[in-house]
């Protein structure tokens, strides 16, 4: 309880105090060893034991004077005016701030009643999906595979919904061209389980960037034909980024740890970022800052310049307590719709850091019962975070202080008799509706889940918010009792 809340207590006298205790504790009388039909109130402060006459004079005075040390000193410079009207507006505060706290419960959603989810049709069963992604215009879906086939969903237009727009509560159709062939990328011979998929989508939606360990390909989106081929199969692309100001330019992580920004148009390495000491595993766009941010699986973050290329600085993550060097090794990021506040999340960790100083604003240190972070990622209006987790559960966390509030069981969108245990590897936010996020899971599976539309949110802000968060100090614990 915070010292604000005893602001009243200077106001009332001693039988006052005396009382209010008493209401508040009389509830667990009825525990005490020697239980008296009318006890005194004082002996309900000694952990409610009908106690001695002797032992009163010191429970009074242990009493009051930690009554009296728990008065905040600031009390004394409040203004008294007319005692009577400040004590009732006092008092009130205190109710209403004591009601939201116990009103206050996380959300959790058990069952697939408390939401809308659906499972896309004709998914690659038993093929992991790697990469998820909504297309710009928020009416399809773009999944990639391990076995480096893609996957596109489109919803239909209807009379009831116009607009085609992608909704748990309609199903989407599987995208097929007229001289349908799946896009198909090439893969080397590397081990598969080495093998980092990645691709990313053009800002009008017309292509997609894609790689599986071998060659790099451009696909046009609408007809799937395979538009060119660049980049030997060595070093492997382990991730893409379009140019947010020219999508002729690509940034291209390797896996020898480099950053090769890529001239599509004329088949030209415009610049090559060394500074990472293990393969790229994120690239990151400020339009706002003109800068590109990198992560690599060595936990380390670069600021680049988008003008010159040079690095501006960089900076290692912080390491949580008890947190391996495996659990450490990927590092992902993700711009606020901001462009100056990152997100960063590694297996054990998440946080928010301030670019381009790269000051930590806030980190949090998800429970193991949940198991490794697998993916997370912004709504699209910054003000949430869906976190993913190994245990099948998704965590929806406030953006400011990553808090929990409210937790998605994997029962809520698995369907009823499930053959394997499957849970989401990537997730993906819908670029328009805040409260939407899908989800590829390790069985193949691609599921689009949102709350009820008697909801309309996921949860509830808790109290937490009121206050911002540490850079030095973990987030809000995420423990909450479930309501």
């Amino acid at each position: 309880m915070k010292n604000s809340d005893f602001l009243i207590l200077q106001f009332l006298d001693e039988n006052k105090i005396e009382g209010i205790a008493v209401d508040n504790l009389k509830w667990k009388h009825h525990l005490c060893k020697n239980l008296k039909l009318k006890p005194d109130k004082l002996t309900l402060f000694v952990d409610h034991k009908c106690v001695t006459n002797q032992l009163l004079g010191r429970v009074n005075a242990t009493t009051r004077s930690s009554i009296e040390d728990r008065v905040s000193p600031a009390t004394s410079t409040v203004s008294m005016g007319d005692s009577r009207d400040l004590l009732e507006g006092k008092s009130k505060v205190a109710d209403e701030h004591s009601e939201k706290s116990i009103i206050w419960r996380l959300t959790e959603v058990k069952e697939r009643s408390q939401c809308q989810s659906l499972r896309v049709p004709d998914s690659l069963t038993s093929t992991r999906v790697s990469r998820l992604i909504y297309t710009n215009s928020g009416n399809a879906i773009l999944a990639l595979y391990a076995n480096s086939v893609h996957n596109l969903w489109k919803w239909p237009k209807s009379d009831g919904n116009p607009a085609g727009e992608a909704r748990a509560n309609t199903m989407p159709k599987l995208w097929k061209p007229r001289s349908w062939m799946p896009m198909t990328n090439h893969i080397n011979r590397m081990n598969p389980e080495d093998r980092v998929p990645c691709f990313a989508l053009s800002k009008n939606d017309a292509y997609v960037i894609s790689a599986s360990g071998g060659k790099i390909s451009l696909y046009n989106i609408s007809t799937f034909k395979t538009m060119a081929t660049f980049k030997s199969p060595l070093p492997a692309a382990t991730f893409l980024a379009f140019h947010p100001q020219d999508s002729n330019i690509i940034a291209i992580g390797m896996d020898d740890s480099s950053i090769q920004i890529y001239n599509v148009k004329v088949d030209e390495v415009k610049a090559e970022l060394k500074a990472h000491q293990k393969r790229i595993t994120g690239i990151a766009f400020s339009n706002i800052l003109n800068v590109l941010v990198s992560s690599g699986a060595d936990s380390q973050l670069c600021v680049w310049s988008i003008d010159t290329w040079e690095k501006q600085t960089s900076e290692y993550l912080q390491s949580p307590p008890g947190c391996s060097a495996a659990s450490l090794a990927d590092t992902h990021v993700q711009f606020h719709r901001d462009q100056t506040h990152l997100l960063v999340f590694q297996e054990r960790q998440i946080a928010i850091y301030e670019v381009p100083n790269l000051t930590c604003l806030v980190q949090s240190v998800p429970q193991r019962a949940s198991g490794r972070i697998t993916c997370a990622t912004y709504s699209c209006d910054g003000q949430s975070i869906y976190i993913s987790f190994e245990n099948g559960s998704v965590g929806v966390y406030t953006a400011p202080s990553l808090c929990l509030r409210c937790r998605i069981n994997c029962y809520a969108y698995a369907p009823p008799y499930p053959s394997v245990s499957a849970y989401p590897l990537v997730i993906a936010a819908h670029p328009y509706k805040p409260n939407q996020f899908a989800l590829g899971l390790t069985d193949g599976g691609v599921c689009v889940i949102e709350p009820l539309e008697s909801e309309g949110e996921w949860g509830t802000l808790p109290p937490q918010e009121n206050s911002a968060g540490s850079s030095t100090g973990h987030a809000a614990s995420s423990d909450q009792p479930p309501r």
